[in-house]
């Protein structure tokens, strides 16, 4: 499975030689301008490392990278959700690296799964983590365990439409009230530096209340149309909102179970199919299989070095720079460093 929803733009009505997208259009909707910006910012901070390969090269790398979603390992938060296909790509990482857990049948809270997000994002939002877990546990609570099946989708529609649901919150919670949805300020930014806590310990309960589903279907019709940021598509919204009441965690628990959604974000497979990950698989038995078979495989420097493989094949956990670095190297070690690492 590929990180479709950057290559996908070279297919689709946004390619860059179709006459009827402006070249300002086809750069705002890629973010081309923002990675190549980012590009030119690594070098220049890492620029004596890369001298020893060309600029050529190092940019090939990059958006290499960034076209096989592996340019957001140990990213600042700022940077994974800068862009659509960064937060796809994100989902899409820790999926693969820790599907395992739900192959083995662990229950885990919500602080269990921060901890593992900010393995690969060290400044991770623990906001994100509890408003994907009261998705998954409603009533229950923080403290309830989750497994990983039910918490992977809760946290991909959570985190991929962070500002659109923050939206979708103000504008319920303004009914509640009996306001005018009118008066709802909606977020203008593309990006989450650290999203606001819009449900508080004090202020959960409220969101298992119901409001008249077509008021809410005709407000969010109108945020729609009116922000810039990604949303899901309106035939999603409108079959979640079929239903005469609808309180904000059973539309959300209907969004973040809706195929369609998974399919658009195109990073995860079907809940059905959310534990296989075949090619992963495979090259985890043909590296299992070389620890098997090895006459010093009962080595510790052998187990090591295999593992050492595992994680540069099957789940590269390394930056780009970090990887540069160690291929620059002339003396021959495969010690790893840190000095390149942000």
């Amino acid at each position: 499975m590929s990180c479709s929803t950057f290559s996908d733009n070279m297919t689709s009505g946004l390619n860059r030689f179709n006459t009827t997208v402006t070249v300002d259009e086809y750069l705002a909707e890629s973010n081309v301008l923002f990675y190549l910006s980012d590009a030119l910012t690594q070098l220049l901070e890492h620029k004596e490392e890369y001298t020893h390969f060309g600029v050529t090269r190092y940019l090939a790398e990059y958006f290499s990278s960034v076209k096989n979603c592996n340019h957001i390992f140990f990213r600042e938060f700022n940077y994974i959700s800068a862009t659509p296909h960064n937060r796809a790509s994100f989902i899409k990482v820790f999926w693969r690296c820790y599907r395992q857990i739900g192959k083995s049948g662990d229950l885990l809270s919500s602080l269990d799964y921060s901890s593992l997000l900010q393995l690969l994002c060290p400044d991770f939002p623990m906001e994100i983590v509890n408003s994907a877990a009261r998705i998954v546990s409603m009533d229950d609570g923080l403290d309830c365990l989750m497994s990983f099946s039910d918490f992977i989708y809760a946290f991909q529609l959570q985190f991929y439409y962070q500002e659109f649901l923050d939206s979708v919150l103000l504008i319920y919670q303004d009914l509640l009230a009996g306001k005018s949805p009118n008066t709802v300020i909606v977020p203008t930014s593309t990006t989450v530096e650290q999203p606001p806590c819009l449900i508080t310990e004090e202020n959960n309960k409220e969101q298992d209340l119901e409001v008249d589903a077509s008021t809410l279907a005709g407000c969010i019709d109108t945020l729609c149309d009116r922000i810039k940021y990604s949303h899901p598509p309106m035939s999603c919204l409108q079959e979640a909102l079929e239903t005469g009441k609808v309180s904000y965690y059973s539309l959300m628990t209907s969004l973040a179970k809706h195929e369609t959604i998974n399919q658009i974000i195109g990073v995860l497979p079907s809940k059905t199919d959310v534990l296989n990950d075949p090619e992963m698989d495979q090259e985890l038995d043909k590296l299992i299989a070389q620890i098997a078979v090895s006459p010093s495989s009962n080595s510790s420097g052998s187990a090591v070095g295999m593992l050492k493989e595992v994680q540069r094949k099957a789940s590269p956990r390394r930056n780009i720079h970090h990887r540069r670095k160690m291929e620059v190297e002339s003396d021959g070690s495969t010690e790893e460093t840190d000095s390149s690492e942000n």
